[in-house]
């Protein structure tokens, strides 16, 4: 009011003066008010950097995604390169999972003691009904093994903790019988396994197949074996050269066209060339379509073509198709007798490591749900677990 007064008595309009007033005020108000800033963000930044130094805190959450990532990440031993998954769910598409997986160690000495494994790789819809004899044929030999399970991606199991099959689905998509899907789930399956490097070995089964020795036998003949395990037949006839198509041509010829078993036992080798594939497996989609079964055709081709001297030529997987149709005979309880066995076990004959064997198949299908409390009782006489 005094000011006011001031104002008028020398002449001057008083709501000049405020705004005049104000006006200076301003700029110091701003300039403090960025003094306080400038001094909280300086705090904050040597927080920060005494919180990372000695509490390493250097988490940050990846936007979209929920792991939380570290920024900053200690220098990598060889044991971080040979440990394996610890949790098989990821978040790769299948491309990026095959371009993973296809890394391949060059120098093949490796710098740790190496214990190579067998990775049993289950292609199922769902439960896995023999599930309680697997338990029993791996009791004792962990170390010696890894386990992989494609479902349909709605499945979810319910194994316990104690299992050997606990928490070892991998992420999956749905396989359709006769389709190219069918032969991208067993890609994916073995590209998660080659994961572990110290899998070597890489058996595919479905939900409806048994072992027919233990563990022990199994091991050793597949760790000792020169040849991988996969039928590769050049059939004449409709359900083997009928299915080629010429649009194949030049990279897969009539005479290049094998058929064999979708069951097959690999060693890391192929299993590598498999997932690293990019010229058959366009062509195969394209061109082998149903009634071609491209599950027939795909590997057992591609392998003939490019590594046909590490082949077997034959499948470690009994199957029974003597009772026609286009799927192989299921047996039920009332099948599950010894004599069954004897006849898979007996009057066989086949090379092993070019050397005439009567031990021609580890594994057998198809193994109906009912089949399995006969199969337990008869296991230890009959099967050696």
């Amino acid at each position: 009011m005094q000011s006011r007064l001031m104002a008028l008595e020398e002449g001057k309009n008083p709501t000049t003066t405020l705004r005049t007033n104000q006006s200076r005020t301003l700029p110091l108000r701003l300039l403090q008010w960025f003094s306080l800033f400038l001094v909280l963000g300086f705090g904050v930044s040597i927080v920060s950097m005494y919180m990372i130094r000695y509490f390493k805190v250097a988490n940050v959450a990846w936007i979209g995604q929920s792991p939380l990532r570290p920024c900053f990440e200690e220098l990598r031993t060889i044991e971080n390169w040979i440990r394996p998954p610890s949790n098989l769910l990821h978040i790769m598409n299948d491309t990026e999972l095959l371009w993973r997986a296809s890394f391949v160690p060059r120098i093949k000495s490796y710098p740790y003691e190496r214990v190579p494994k067998i990775a049993f790789m289950f292609l199922t819809k769902g439960p896995l009904p023999m599930a309680p004899l697997w338990e029993r044929f791996f009791k004792g030999h962990e170390g010696l093994y890894s386990i992989y399970v494609h479902t349909l991606p709605s499945y979810n199991d319910s194994f316990s903790p104690a299992s050997v099959f606990y928490k070892r689905q991998i992420p999956s998509q749905v396989a359709e019988w006769g389709r190219m899907s069918m032969c991208d789930a067993e890609r994916r399956l073995l590209a998660n396994a080659l994961l572990d490097i110290s899998n070597e070995w890489f058996v595919l089964l479905s939900e409806a197949c048994i072992p027919l020795h233990n563990f022990s036998i199994v091991y050793r003949y597949i760790s000792r074996s020169r040849y991988s395990f996969m039928g590769s037949f050049d059939e004449i006839g409709p359900y083997g050269r009928g299915r080629y198509n010429q649009n194949m041509a030049p990279t897969v010829n009539l005479s290049d066209w094998r058929k064999g078993s979708q069951w097959f036992e690999i060693n890391r080798e192929l299993a590598v060339k498999i997932v690293e594939d990019t010229t058959y497996h366009p062509l195969f989609k394209e061109f082998c379509q149903p009634a071609c079964y491209v599950d027939e055709h795909y590997f057992q081709t591609m392998l003939s073509i490019q590594t046909p001297h590490l082949l077997a030529n034959r499948s470690l997987t009994y199957v029974d198709w003597s009772r026609g149709g286009a799927h192989p005979a299921t047996f039920g309880k009332a099948d599950i007798k010894e004599e069954f066995f004897q006849k898979i076990f007996e009057g066989k004959t086949c090379l092993y490591n070019n050397q005439p064997s009567s031990l021609c198949f580890l594994f057998a299908r198809k193994l109906a749900p009912s089949a399995l409390d006969p199969l337990l009782e008869l296991s230890p006489k009959v099967l050696g677990f």
